[in-house]
């Protein structure tokens, strides 16, 4: 017995020997260890086919080192834990699992009372299928038009009563536009789904017959009755039911229902089951197991990113010009360009008057300025563009500012004409804010990730990336 004890402890010992040996860590960053199956699944996602600036293995190491260092930073900061976040990443989980959760039982609940429901509306009555000829009388017609409608609904009648064949009468003549292309034909429906007018004449007739013509609130109807019978048992209308119900969402009100079930009579959260449904699948799907992970990873490393980078770059305005100022040779430009505003005004007295009110006003404030100043709600006297033009960028500014080209006035408003400067280089950081901000970001993103290399401890084991996608 003991032999047998032990032959079965070697069994789980090599067994666990060889899952190491065949998904070895590739890398141990801030004390947790990446395995060799994710870094690959990370690394051939993003360098897959298609992709413009594919990267070779080992080109990619450093990369995802640095997206794992900001994950480690958002986490030690603390932004898993903030509800907008987990939030997210609990509704991303039940994005995951609902899907695959189909409670059949609350499926057959949901079709059954919805089939008891229709019975009950349908009180006892028959199921009708049936087509109609319509000619349309509008609620507004005139005597004289509903006259000529009685007049039309008559002669189609009769030729129906000599023999005519009603599919093609309704193609030719009915004004139904949704039925008439089909011979007229309004399907099967029941009690309480149309006209109350239409409705009594078409339960008067039995399978076969055609009314006389029959006056609704739409106009004149020559109905005929195709088939009526009882409404069928459950079993006939299942599928249907399932199928209606399925396009309103009851698979996922399914799941639902049976994660709060699940949740109550356990006594715990719904969190908790929904976090325990999708560890089940991640163990049994790998790849959707590193799919949830960079789902997680990715949400943590964006918000940190946008506080140390994105927004600390964006909002610091004296860091952005000093920025610039060590760094002009970067920004020069290749010709000169028109720094101001294209005004469009109603006539050459509004131009004229307008820009003159811009005189003394900050730069920044110009558009601004000028709406406020001559429009209203009610009056629009300009429109305005503002903005930094090389030639060739505007006609107007190609005109007025670099004489080259034609006028393209604005329909509306005759008057054009430009307000600003011409300058050889930009003047600040703002006439070239996007680049300088976009620059100034890389440069705030290179000192915090040696900040975290030196904070974390990184250890990429190279023989283990050496058999990335070769083994």
């Amino acid at each position: 017995m003991r032999k047998i004890a032990f032959a079965v402890v070697g069994t789980l010992l090599a067994a666990n020997v060889m899952a190491q040996v065949s998904d070895p860590v590739v890398m141990t960053i801030n004390g947790k260890d990446i395995t060799r199956s994710e870094f690959e699944y990370s690394y051939n996602k993003n360098n897959s086919d298609g992709v413009l600036d594919k990267k070779s293995v080992k080109e990619y190491v450093p990369l995802f080192v640095d997206f794992k260092l900001k994950v480690a930073a958002a986490e030690d900061a603390g932004i898993d834990t903030i509800g907008k976040i987990r939030r997210e990443l609990a509704g991303y989980k039940e994005q995951m699992v609902l899907p695959t959760i189909v409670d059949t039982a609350f499926i057959e609940r949901e079709a059954r009372i919805t089939y008891d429901n229709t019975v009950a509306r349908f009180g006892g009555d028959d199921m009708l299928t049936a087509s109609h000829i319509l000619v349309l009388v509008r609620q507004d017609a005139k005597e004289s038009q509903r006259e000529a409608a009685k007049q039309r609904i008559d002669s189609i009648y009769k030729l129906l009563l000599n023999g005519a064949d009603f599919a093609e009468i309704a193609k030719k003549c009915s004004d139904d536009t949704h039925t008439k292309n089909n011979g007229g034909s309004l399907g099967q429906f029941g009690k309480g789904m149309m006209i109350p007018e239409f409705e009594k004449a078409a339960y008067a007739l039995k399978a076969g017959e055609m009314s006389e013509p029959v006056l609704t609130a739409a106009g004149w109807h020559i109905i005929k009755m195709e088939d009526r019978h009882p409404f069928e048992p459950y079993e006939f209308h299942h599928d249907n039911i399932v199928k209606f119900l399925e396009q309103r969402g009851v698979k996922e009100a399914s799941a639902n229902n049976y994660i709060d079930s699940v949740a109550k009579q356990r006594n715990v959260s719904r969190e908790v089951i929904v976090d325990e449904l999708c560890k089940k699948l991640q163990d049994k799907d790998r790849d959707l197991k590193y799919l949830s992970q960079e789902y997680y990873d990715g949400t943590l490393m964006y918000e940190v990113c946008k506080s140390e980078i994105w927004d600390k770059a964006k909002n610091d305005e004296a860091g952005l010009q000093s920025f610039f100022n060590r760094n002009k040779k970067n920004y020069v430009w290749d010709s000169p360009r028109f720094c101001g505003v294209v005004i469009h005004a109603k006539d050459e007295a509004t131009l004229a008057a307008a820009k003159k009110r811009l005189k003394g006003v900050d730069e920044a404030d110009w558009a601004k300025t000028l709406t406020s100043t001559f429009n209203n709600d009610s009056v629009k006297l300009i429109r305005v563009e503002r903005g930094i033009y090389k030639k060739g960028d505007n006609a107007n500014v190609d005109k007025l500012q670099f004489k080259t080209g034609e006028l393209k006035p604005t329909k509306g408003f005759e008057a054009t004409g430009v307000y600003g400067k011409l300058a050889k280089k930009p003047r600040t950081y703002k006439d070239v804010r996007g680049q300088v901000i976009t620059d100034y970001q890389t440069m705030i993103e290179v000192d915090w990730v040696e900040k975290l290399r030196a904070k974390y401890t990184v250890k990429v084991n190279d023989d283990v990336v050496e058999t990335v996608n070769n083994h």
